[in-house]
């Protein structure tokens, strides 16, 4: 539709009347003002998802669809620039904006040429009776097959908001940086990273973690994941061959220290961190943990039990591992300093821009005490030759700018709105569970009562109304006493987030009927 009748639509919506369109019979005028986006956005991958939008159909062009619903432009545009990140829709240009991905049916995902091969995170909602990842203990392509695993709802945790990925800011940086690049800067380099991101990586870390250091000590590195693979090599080349870890603890982390070869003692966790008492019990020469956020459970190191774990290191000579997970996203409580910062000698810090930015960047910072440092080095050359240089210095230049800055801001407003709406949703719709972790970071962790059915079972039953999450015991080696589920909130909207919970609430009562136990 061309302009001009594009405007002869939009002007002869009258002010009289109940507003709404033909188009799929859409009515959102009921819903509360900053909501329509997501009710919107809903009802269109509902659509999409029930065969009413099939592949290859074209939506009405944005100004007809906001003339007939009486809203504004921006809030039809912004509903369809969630099904283009979702993968659902293209715009086609003159053609308009088309579906492009079907919901998966029988293990395959229908698409037009020269579309998304594959739904994105809102494809079509499995079965009961489709087997879900949850009926075997986790294997080491579990988050692989989760990933790939249709949702309407994605409430995995470790996922930021993606769609807020400054786009703009990121290509200006970009432009910035190939203007003045010397073409010697496109070659091999230092696999310890280009010295520009080094160097705002210690600006970043003076400024945000209290942690003083010097360029030098820095290794530009994938992510926190392969900070794991490094360190447990050199430990293991050092006679160090078990690191401890947190429990409950991440499944990932365990993932990848056991494929090096690491051993991971499990040491308890309770309401002030890592119990250092049990730590020492372990025999363990080495300590992985997430003192800022711990992971799942959400507690902060308290202080007494930080100088305990400082003691140890100093007293048996061992070495910290801090991963400096969601440190950034702190909500209502002051920054607590890095360990790092503390006792440089015996802490080997990581941190990465995946919860900032995004995890496809592939970039992290690893700070080593200076008896691996070398050796870590040796392991980062012989692993890739070292991280690709332009990314490098676009993101260094997002930090020395102050861009990256104002972004984390803005994202932090964002996200304490969203984990406000999931722990209303969970007040109303599962009043006896306990949250968890809620002054920081980009997830939830919720308990049910002991009588509860399992959280695997929790969670097979909310994948099969359309809603992802993990089941807590997935992250526990011992025992945890109580069934939970751990929820990201990062990636969706309030209204998501609130069905979300809502439909954990169904699965948690249709589970206990089935049991004999009833619901929460």
């Amino acid at each position: 539709m061309d302009r001009s009748k594009e405007s002869a639509v939009e002007g002869s919506v009258t002010s009289g009347g109940v507003a709404g369109s033909d188009f799929l019979q859409l009515r959102i005028g009921e819903v509360p003002a900053g909501r329509r986006a997501d009710r919107l956005a809903g009802e269109l991958r509902r659509a999409i998802a029930d065969g009413r939008l099939p592949v290859g159909s074209r939506l009405p062009a944005t100004r007809v669809l906001a003339a007939d619903l009486r809203v504004s432009r921006g809030l039809v545009t912004e509903a369809y620039q969630r099904l283009r990140e979702d993968g659902q829709v293209a715009g086609r240009g003159r053609g308009g904006t088309v579906v492009v991905a079907a919901p998966m049916s029988a293990g395959a995902a229908t698409t037009t040429g020269g579309g998304a091969a594959g739904p994105g995170p809102t494809a079509a909602t499995p079965t009961a009776a489709t087997p879900t990842p949850f009926a075997a203990a986790p294997g080491s392509d579990i988050f692989d097959t989760l990933r790939s695993t249709p949702a309407r709802i994605d409430l995995t945790p470790g996922v930021p908001d993606l769609a807020s990925f400054p786009r703009a800011a990121w290509l200006r940086a970009e432009r910035a940086v190939l203007a003045g690049l010397p073409s010697a800067a496109l070659g091999y380099g230092d696999p310890r990273g280009t010295p520009e991101l080094r160097r705002a990586v210690v600006h970043w870390l003076a400024r945000y973690r209290g942690i003083r250091a010097d360029p030098a000590d820095v290794l530009i590195i994938s992510g926190t994941a392969q900070a794991l693979g490094l360190i447990a090599q050199v430990l293991h080349r050092d006679g160090v061959d078990a690191i401890a870890v947190e429990d409950p603890g991440s499944l990932g982390t365990r993932q990848h220290l056991h494929h090096w070869g690491a051993a991971t003692p499990p040491v308890p966790v309770d309401e002030d961190g890592i119990r250092v008492d049990a730590l020492r019990a372990t025999g363990a020469r080495a300590v992985l943990l997430t003192p800022a956020h711990q992971f799942p459970t959400g507690v902060v190191l308290g202080g007494a039990r930080r100088r305990d774990l400082l003691r140890w290191a100093s007293d048996t000579g061992g070495l910290i591992v801090e991963d400096d997970y969601d440190a950034e996203h702190r909500y209502d409580r002051p920054p607590v300093p890095a360990l790092r910062s503390l006792l440089a000698d015996h802490v080997c810090y990581a941190g990465s821009a995946s919860k900032l930015l995004a995890p496809a960047l592939r970039l992290g910072w690893l700070l080593a005490p200076p008896r691996y440092r070398e050796a870590l080095v040796a392991a980062k050359r012989f692993a890739d030759l070292g991280n690709a240089a332009l990314p490098q210095a676009v993101l260094a230049h997002l930090m020395e700018s102050g861009e990256l800055e104002r972004l984390m801001r803005q994202m932090r407003r964002r996200h304490r709105a969203r984990r406000d709406a999931v722990i209303a949703a969970v007040r109303t719709h599962l009043p006896a569970a306990a949250v968890h972790g809620a002054a920081a970071g980009l997830h939830l962790t919720i308990t049910f009562p002991p009588a509860a059915p399992p959280d695997t079972e929790l969670a097979a039953a909310a994948l099969a109304r359309g809603v992802k999450v993990h089941p807590l015991s997935w992250h526990s080696q011992r025992p945890y006493g109580r069934p939970g589920l751990v929820l990201g909130y990062a990636a969706r909207t309030p209204g998501e987030l609130t069905e979300g919970v809502a439909v954990l609430g169904e699965a948690l009562r249709a589970a206990g009927r089935r049991s004999g136990e009833g619901g929460a």
